[in-house]
């Protein structure tokens, strides 16, 4: 296969792109000048150096101040209380853009397909039941009140945030004793009416999503 043949397969790799579509763009570069090409490789490689994955919600952000946490975790005004599940990093733009949301996030990295066996290998569900523990243990500043499933509806999503809801619901009911009231008060919410099904979060409308977190159940 040839460099040009490599760099299409490269394209139709990206989420959402065909063959068709990554075969125009490797003729829109081709038709760019080597100062816009090499202005483009070079962009690439900034933004690479630049990002750095959150350890808590693990979203990928410009940390160009070289800080530990992202904005949003570090933003005292969100409320702790809340947490937001949901599955890439442009399902979080999108919910942001909307306005309505005020609480903390955490991203899965995906989703997991219906066939597939092992979710571990797809999504961040250790990392997300060790920070649910962790934020609702008893000697926790800040308990964790509620976390909101807000995946899409699509059969992938629906399956993802059902492997989801199964773990969390173990932590949260694992002991009932005194020393778990904050576990047990954690409450597990998924998106209401306004998202229907089949839709992808990352496409929704900020209306849309209003609606689909206000009518969440």
């Amino acid at each position: 296969m040839d460099s040009l043949h490599r760099l299409e397969e490269l394209f139709a790799h990206f989420p959402g792109i065909g063959p068709r579509q990554a075969r125009r763009f490797v003729y829109y570069l081709l038709g760019k000048s080597p100062a816009s090409i090499a202005e483009f490789i070079k962009l690439i490689e900034e933004v690479k150096k630049a990002t750095s994955e959150c350890p808590q919600c693990h979203r990928l952000f410009v940390n160009s101040s070289k800080q530990i946490i992202c904005s949003v975790c570090a933003d005292p005004s969100r409320d702790p209380g809340t947490l937001m599940i949901v599955a890439r990093d442009s399902d979080f733009e999108s919910v942001e853009k909307s306005g309505v949301y005020k609480g903390l996030y955490f991203i899965l990295g995906g989703t997991v397909p219906i066939l597939d066996k092992e979710p571990e290998k797809r999504i961040r569900l250790r990392a997300l039941l060790e920070r649910v523990e962790k934020d609702c243990a008893p000697n926790s500043k800040k308990p964790l009140k509620e976390i909101i499933l807000s995946l899409n509806t699509t059969p992938d999503g629906e399956h993802t945030a059902n492997i989801v809801k199964d773990a969390l619901s173990k932590i949260i009911n694992k002991n009932n004793s005194a020393e778990n009231d904050r576990l047990q008060s954690t409450k597990v919410t998924i998106l209401g009416r306004g998202l229907s099904t089949g839709a992808e979060l990352e496409y929704a409308d900020s209306e849309t999503i209003r609606n689909a977190l206000s009518n969440r159940k």
